[in-house]
């Protein structure tokens, strides 16, 4: 190999590097978040679950600003099944929400809706044990509507708002596109796109793995 031959291989290299790098920085390429069983507790319940006074204990912070996954789990009863150690994410909310994937429910035997965080009306209760005490939902559940968080300079420069719904492409041995992702916008949020295990296992995705946003769709 001559060094004009060595030299356009050099630059051949360089240019697809940079390709790929700028593809992999592009806004529309958002990274992933697999969400496994988790709930959120009122201050009310975090107590009556686990003694006057308690507060929910920092174990590790995840992605999203602010939030974190606690040292507490509880156990969590349905009419057919139970989990015996489900993990709290803190801080404590303004109403107790458990998220589970639709095999989750199933063992449960519970029927949960695919619902946006919070739409929590005609949602099925459950029951939670925990070391000082139990608590008897009649409403909370649900399998999370899959979405993505974004920074208003990231949703911006994609041409989204908050409540849009995007199409988002995934690549590998079982590339699958997702439809009906909601966009939630704040500039409190990492940018991140959160499906359950069922979703994820389904299409051969893990934790940080790289998607692409394709399209916005019409309502």
């Amino acid at each position: 190999m001559n060094d004009i031959e060595r030299k356009v291989i050099e630059e051949i290299v360089i240019n697809t590097v940079k390709k790929l790098m700028a593809e992999k920085d592009a806004p529309n390429r958002v990274p992933l978040g697999v969400s496994n069983k988790h709930l959120h507790l009122t201050q009310e319940h975090v107590e009556i679950l686990f003694g006057k006074g308690h507060q929910l204990t920092n174990l590790k912070d995840v992605k999203q600003p602010g939030q974190f996954a606690c040292e507490e789990c509880v156990k969590i009863i349905g009419p057919k099944g139970e989990f015996p150690k489900v993990r709290v994410l803190g801080p404590a909310r303004s109403e107790t929400q458990i998220e589970l994937s639709m095999t989750d429910a199933r063992t449960l035997g519970v029927n949960v809706p695919i619902r946006e965080s919070g739409k929590l009306e005609g949602t099925p209760g459950l029951i939670l044990e925990g070391p000082c005490g139990r608590v008897e939902l009649d409403h909370g559940a649900i399998a999370a509507l899959r979405h993505i968080h974004m920074t208003p300079d990231i949703a911006e420069q994609l041409g989204l708002k908050d409540g849009d719904c995007v199409g988002v492409e995934s690549s590998g041995l079982r590339p699958t596109l997702f439809r009906d992702v909601l966009v939630r916008v704040s500039p409190k949020y990492a940018y991140e796109m959160h499906i359950d295990t069922d979703e994820a296992n389904a299409a051969g995705l893990k934790n940080n793995d790289i998607l692409k946003i394709v399209k916005k769709q019409e309502k």
